[in-house]
C-alpha cells in the first residue's frame, strides 16, 4: 500500500514537471512542420535548428473563370505555368500566370479578386509583374516582346518596346521577363539572356544605361588562350559572355537585389547594387568578410552532373522591411535567409515528394516574396499555387535581435540573443551578436572568446588589439624600465667578452665534429643557408649530409608544421581546432615531399641527372632547413599579432617559402650539375611527373576499392546461395 502510494506521488510529481516545461517552452514545436530548418556553423557545418517559419496558407488553387459559353456561370480556370508573383505595399498579391495570358490578383488574405488581361491588346505569356507607388501595374509581356503599364483598374497606359537609342547594341534582344521601378521612377527590365545588364529607363520610358551587368569569368586557361589565340577566335568564345542576370528585387531604401544562375555561377548569385552599381554584398564591415555565395542546401541532398557537383539554382530574391533577404532555390528547392549584410539566419524546406501536395512543402519554386509582415509567399509552378510562410516565435526572436544589432543598439540586442543561445547554444549568428555586444561594453576578453567561437578572426583580431593596447598601456612604465636596464647590461657583457664567445663557440663546434659525424652532418644544414651551391655540393662530394641526419631534419620539419599550425594565432589560421591533427598535417606533406624526391630523382635519370637518390633524398630534406627555423617562432610571434601587422606575418611568411623554393632551385642545380635553364626544365618536368604520379595513385587506390567490393559482392552471393 505505501509503495503504491509512494508511486502515485511520483507520478503526480513528474506530470507537474512536464507540465511546466510544456508552458515554459512556447516555442513552435518541431512537428508542427513537415520540412527540416537549418543553420550553420562558424565553419559551414549543417546544424538542426527550431522552425523559423511556419506554413499557414495555400493560395489560388481553387480559381474560377466565367463560361464563355454558359453567362453567368464559372469554370475551373486554375494557373498554369505562373512565373512570378509581387505583392504591394498594401499587400495585395499579384501573380504572373503566363500560360493563360493573365496577371491574378488576390487580396491581402489569399482571396481571389480579379484577373489582368488587356482585352483590347491581349498579353502573351507574361513573366513578371510589379506594382509602383503609384498602384500601377508594370507587366512583363515577354511574348509580346514589351513592358506595360496598366492602371489599378486594367486600363492600358502605356507600352515599352526595344528602346530607341544608339547606345543599345543591335544584337540586344528585347524579351522583359522581369520588371521593376523605384521611388524616382525609373525601370529596370531584365531582359531573357541579356548578359549586359538590366535595362534602365528614366520615368519617360527612356533608354538610360545598362546596369548591373556581371562579369565574364576568367581563368588561368583564358590567360593562355588570349595569348595564344587570335582575336577573332577569342572573341568568338561563348565562355567569355558574362552570365546574364535571370531576375531582381528593390527594396525600401532604393537597392536593387540581382539574381544570376547557371551551372557555371558558383558566386555572387545575389547582388545588392547600390546607384552606381557596386554590389555592396561583397565589401567587408568591420566583424567580419563578404559573403560571395548564397543558396544553402545539405550535404545528403547534393547532386552531380558528370561527376561534378551542381550548385544551387536561385531563381528569385525577396527583401523584408528590415532588410532581410530570403532566396529560392529551384534545384535543392531550400529557402535561405541572410540578414542584410549577407550573413545567413536560417535555410529550410529542402526536396519533396512529386506525389502529393502537402503544405509547406515546394515542387518547382519559380518566384517568392514577402509582405509588410514579414510572411513569405513561393510560387510553385508544379502545383500552380503560392505557399505562404509566417515567422514562428523563435524566428521572430532571432529577426528581433538582429534588428537591434543592425541598428547598432548593441546592448538592446543583448537579452534577446541570450535568449536565442539559450534555446539553440550553437546558433552562429547569436555567438556573432553576443561578441558585439561585449565589443561594445569593453569586455574583450569575452569578446575575443566569443569571435573565435563564432570563427570570426577579424572579429577577434580586433577584440584582441585592445586587449593588447589595454596590457601594454598597464605595463609601459615596468618595459620602458626594463629595456634600458638591458641595453645597459649588453653594452657591458659585449665590453667584458669582446673576442672571447666566437673563439669559445668555434672551438667547441670543432670538437664535436671530431667525435660526432651526425653533429657535423647537421651543422651542414647552416652551411647550405649561408652558402646554398657549395653546401648542396658538400652533400654529394664530401658525406656531409646521410640517411639518419636527412630523416632528423624530416622529423623536425614535421614537428615544426605540426606546431606552426597549431600555435599560430586564429587571427591568422581561423580553422577549428578538432581540423588539425597529426594525420591531417603530417600526412599531405609526407606525401608531397616523398612524390617529389620520386620524380625528381626519375626525371633527372633520364635527363642527364649525375645526383644518386640518397643525394636528392638528402639534399630535399636540408632544403626544408628554413621552415624548421622560422616557422614554429612565426607562429608564435602570430600570437601577439593582429590583422593591423598582418603585412609583417605576411611578408615573413612568403620570406619562408621564397627562401623554401630557392633552396630546392640550388639544390637541383648542385646536385645534378645542370645549368640555369636545365634545372628550371629539369623542375618543371619534375612537377608535373609528380602530378601524374598522384594521379596513378589515386587510379590504383580506386581500382583496388572497387575491386575489394566486387570481392565481397561474390563472397556475399556465394554464401547466400
Amino acid at each position: 500500500m505505501k509503495f503504491n502510494c509512494g508511486l502515485r506521488v511520483w507520478l503526480s510529481v513528474l506530470t507537474v514537471a512536464l507540465i511546466l516545461a510544456a508552458v515554459q517552452v512556447p516555442y513552435t514545436a518541431w512537428a508542427d512542420v513537415t520540412y527540416g530548418t537549418f543553420t550553420k556553423d562558424s565553419y559551414g557545418h549543417q546544424m538542426d535548428t527550431q522552425p523559423a517559419y511556419t506554413p499557414f496558407r495555400m493560395i489560388g488553387k481553387d480559381l474560377a473563370a466565367p463560361d464563355p459559353d454558359h453567362p453567368g456561370q464559372y469554370v475551373a480556370s486554375p494557373m498554369q505555368k505562373p512565373s512570378d508573383v509581387y505583392i504591394s505595399a498594401s499587400d495585395e498579391i499579384y501573380v504572373a500566370d503566363t500560360g493563360n495570358n493573365r496577371i491574378v490578383k488576390f487580396d491581402k488574405d489569399g482571396n481571389f479578386q480579379r484577373y489582368y488581361e488587356l482585352a483590347e491588346d491581349p498579353l502573351n505569356a507574361p513573366q513578371g509583374v510589379f506594382v509602383d507607388d503609384q498602384g500601377d501595374l508594370l507587366i512583363a509581356d515577354t511574348g509580346n516582346k514589351r513592358v506595360v503599364r496598366l492602371s489599378s483598374s486594367g486600363q492600358l497606359l502605356k507600352e515599352y518596346k526595344r528602346p530607341e537609342s544608339g547606345n543599345v547594341p543591335e544584337e540586344l534582344k528585347f524579351d522583359p521577363i522581369k520588371v521593376a521601378a523605384d521611388k524616382r521612377g525609373y525601370m529596370y527590365i531584365v531582359t531573357m539572356g541579356g548578359y549586359y545588364g538590366l535595362v534602365q529607363l528614366n520615368p519617360d520610358g527612356e533608354f538610360q544605361r545598362f546596369y548591373g551587368a556581371n562579369s565574364a569569368p576568367f581563368s588561368f586557361i583564358d590567360s593562355l588562350k588570349r595569348a595564344l589565340y587570335t582575336r577573332e577566335m577569342y572573341e568568338n568564345e561563348t565562355s567569355k559572355i558574362p552570365p546574364a542576370v535571370n531576375n531582381l528585387a528593390i527594396d525600401d531604401g532604393g537597392f536593387i537585389y540581382t539574381v544570376t544562375n547557371g551551372a557555371a555561377v558558383e558566386a555572387e548569385q545575389i547582388k545588392k547594387l547600390n546607384f552606381q552599381g557596386e554590389n555592396i554584398l561583397a565589401q567587408y564591415n568591420k566583424f567580419g568578410t563578404a559573403k560571395q555565395s548564397f543558396g544553402e542546401y545539405n550535404w545528403y541532398d547534393i547532386r552531380y552532373v558528370d561527376g561534378i557537383t551542381t550548385p544551387p539554382q536561385l531563381v528569385d530574391v525577396a527583401v523584408d522591411p528590415e532588410g532581410n533577404f530570403t532566396v529560392v532555390d529551384s534545384y535543392y528547392t531550400y529557402l535561405s535567409q541572410y540578414d542584410a549584410n549577407g550573413n545567413l539566419l536560417f535555410y529550410f524546406g529542402g526536396p519533396s515528394s512529386a506525389a502529393s501536395s502537402q503544405l509547406g512543402l515546394i515542387k518547382t519554386p519559380v518566384a517568392i516574396d514577402m509582405n509588410s509582415k514579414g510572411e513569405i509567399y513561393v510560387l510553385d509552378s508544379q502545383e500552380s499555387m503560392l505557399q505562404a510562410y509566417r515567422l514562428s516565435e523563435f524566428g521572430a526572436m532571432v529577426h528581433e535581435a538582429n534588428r537591434l544589432t543592425q541598428e547598432g543598439r548593441y546592448l538592446d540586442s543583448e537579452e534577446p540573443w541570450k535568449e536565442v543561445l539559450r534555446l539553440n547554444e550553437q546558433y552562429l549568428p547569436a555567438i556573432l551578436g553576443l561578441a558585439q555586444v561585449a565589443y561594445k561594453k569593453g569586455d574583450y576578453e569575452e569578446a575575443a572568446r566569443l569571435f573565435k567561437a563564432a570563427g570570426n578572426d577579424t572579429g577577434y583580431s580586433e577584440s584582441f588589439w585592445q586587449i593588447r593596447l589595454q596590457w601594454f598601456q598597464a605595463r609601459f612604465s615596468f618595459f620602458a624600465t626594463l629595456l634600458v636596464v638591458a641595453a645597459v647590461l649588453i653594452f657591458f657583457v659585449n665590453r667584458l667578452a669582446r673576442g672571447r664567445t666566437p673563439r669559445m663557440i668555434e672551438g667547441f663546434s670543432d670538437r664535436m665534429d671530431n667525435r660526432y659525424v651526425l653533429f657535423s652532418q647537421i651543422k651542414q644544414a647552416f652551411v647550405i643557408l649561408r652558402h646554398p651551391i657549395d653546401g648542396f655540393t658538400a652533400l654529394r662530394f664530401e658525406n656531409k649530409g646521410g640517411y639518419v641526419s636527412a630523416c632528423i631534419l624530416l622529423v623536425l620539419t614535421g614537428g615544426a608544421l605540426l606546431l606552426s599550425e597549431q600555435m599560430t594565432s586564429f587571427a591568422f589560421n581561423p580553422v577549428p581546432p578538432s581540423s588539425i591533427t597529426v594525420t591531417s598535417v603530417l600526412l599531405p606533406f609526407l606525401g608531397l615531399w616523398c612524390g617529389w624526391v620520386v620524380s625528381n630523382y626519375l626525371i633527372s635519370s633520364i635527363y642527364r641527372g649525375e645526383g644518386r637518390f640518397k643525394d636528392v633524398f638528402v639534399g630535399s630534406a636540408y632544403a626544408l632547413t628554413p621552415f624548421i627555423l622560422i616557422g614554429v617562432p612565426l607562429a608564435a610571434l602570430s600570437n601577439v599579432m593582429t590583422h593591423a601587422e598582418g603585412a609583417i606575418y605576411d611578408y615573413l611568411r612568403l620570406g619562408m617559402y621564397i627562401w623554401l623554393v630557392f633552396l630546392f632551385i640550388w639544390m637541383v642545380q648542385s646536385l645534378h650539375n645542370y645549368t640555369v635553364g636545365e634545372t628550371l626544365l629539369n623542375i618543371i618536368m619534375s612537377l608535373f611527373a609528380l602530378i601524374v604520379l598522384a594521379v596513378l595513385i589515386f587510379l590504383v587506390i580506386g581500382l583496388t576499392n572497387e575491386l575489394l567490393i566486387f570481392i565481397h559482392e561474390v563472397y556475399q552471393e556465394v554464401l547466400l546461395r
